[in-house]
């Protein structure tokens, strides 16, 4: 969950308890410490929505994830290798140039 949506999560709560979200009471409830500004930013352009009162996230299945990358067949990673190259190849040149500019510019 991002700050935002923490900042919104919680401007909803207290306006649905009948309050107005201010800086201080949104900042009293925050689980980080976050500036100033970002609180007053997102409670600027926050607009209030009841029913938005928890962010309902999916937890990642990593596990899945590497079950599925160690189940990959040699002649898939070594097409995922070729198809990779030419683009290292041009990341390569790109850094190059960026490097030679960069001491053109000096």
């Amino acid at each position: 969950m991002t700050i935002t949506d923490e900042i919104t999560i919680i401007a909803n709560k207290i306006a649905n308890q009948g309050k107005k979200p201010t800086v201080a009471l949104v900042k009293t409830m925050l689980r980080t410490p976050t500036p100033l500004p970002t609180i007053i930013s997102v409670l600027r352009n926050w607009t209030h929505d009841p029913k938005l009162i928890e962010l309902t996230i999916e937890p990642e299945n990593n596990g899945q994830m590497k079950q599925t990358t160690a189940s990959i067949s040699p002649e898939i990673k070594k097409a995922i290798e070729l198809a990779l190259k030419p683009m290292e190849n041009e990341l390569a040149e790109l850094k190059a140039l960026v490097i030679k500019l960069m001491k053109q510019q000096q």
